[in-house]
C-alpha cells in the first residue's frame, strides 16, 4: 500500500445523491462500503464531511442570519453527517470514533488530538465533526488542519468529478485533466480546488492533495494501493 495514514475529505451534497436535500441511503451505504474496503487493508482512516446537504454557513446572510450564527448551524450539520457515516459504518462492522471540535458530549467525543491519533492506531476510522471549531472557516481548512495535526501523509479530496481540470468540465466540453500539477501552478491558473486557507495549509506542510471521483466504486483503493487515479497535487 502507498498510504498508510489517510484523511478523506467529502462534501456533504455527495451524501445527497440524487435528492435536492439531505441525505440518500444509497450514498451512504456505497460510501460506507468503499471505506470498510480500505480499512480491511490496514489503512487508517480519518474523515472530514460538510455539511452543504442540511446548511451550509454562507447561505445564512441570504435568509436574513449572521454569518457567525450561519456558520454553527454549518458546523451541526456536519454533525448529523458525521453521526449518520457512523452509523452506516458500524452497520457492516467497522468501528468509529465521532470527534467533534465543538463539545456536544452526548453524542460524540471531543477533538483531541493524541485521542485521535490513538483510535486511528487501533483500527478505528474517525470523523471530524464541526470543521475546525470556529466560524469563518470551512470544511476543507477543517480537512487540511486535521490532517497536518494528525500526520495524514496525503488529504482524499473526494469530488464528483474525476480530478483537476483547466476548466469546469461540466461546463465545457475541451477541459482538458491534469494527472500531476503542482500547488504553484495552481496558484498560478487560479484553479479552484478549495478555499486559499485550506490549499496554504496544504502547500506550506508539503501534504499532497488527490482530487478524484468518490462515486467511482473502487477509486478510493486504487489510491491507496499505488495508481494513479484522479489528480495529484504536490510540491513539484
Amino acid at each position: 500500500m502507498k498510504y498508510k495514514r489517510i484523511l478523506l475529505k467529502l462534501s456533504g451534497e455527495a451524501l445527497q445523491g440524487d435528492k435536492q436535500y439531505g441525505i440518500d441511503p444509497k450514498m451512504l451505504k456505497q460510501y460506507a462500503q468503499e471505506i470498510k474496503e480500505i480499512v480491511n487493508y490496514g489503512i487508517e482512516v480519518a474523515i472530514v464531511i460538510g455539511g452543504g446537504n442540511i446548511f451550509r454557513g454562507g447561505q445564512a446572510e441570504g435568509v436574513g442570519l449572521e454569518r457567525v450564527q450561519g456558520d454553527y448551524m454549518g458546523m451541526l450539520a456536519t454533525l448529523i453527517n458525521g453521526m449518520a457515516l457512523q452509523s452506516a459504518l458500524e452497520s457492516i462492522g467497522v468501528y468509529t470514533r465521532l470527534m467533534s471540535a465543538i463539545k456536544v458530549e452526548q453524542i460524540c467525543e471531543p477533538f483531541i488530538r493524541r485521542r485521535a491519533i490513538r483510535h486511528m492506531e487501533k483500527g478505528r476510522v474517525v470523523i471530524f465533526g464541526a470543521g475546525t471549531g470556529n466560524p469563518y472557516f470551512t470544511t476543507d481548512s477543517a480537512a487540511s488542519l486535521r490532517a497536518i495535526e494528525i500526520g495524514a501523509e496525503v488529504v482524499l479530496k473526494g469530488t464528483r468529478v474525476d480530478g483537476v481540470y483547466t476548466a469546469d468540465p461540466e461546463k465545457f466540453v475541451d477541459a482538458e485533466r491534469f494527472t500531476n500539477i503542482s500547488f504553484d501552478q495552481v496558484y498560478q491558473m487560479g484553479l479552484s480546488i478549495m478555499d486559499m486557507t485550506a490549499f496554504t495549509l496544504c502547500k506550506e506542510n508539503n501534504l499532497p492533495i488527490i482530487v478524484f471521483d468518490m462515486n467511482k466504486k473502487g477509486n478510493l483503493l486504487r489510491i491507496v494501493q499505488g495508481e494513479e487515479v484522479g489528480t495529484l497535487i504536490t510540491m513539484d
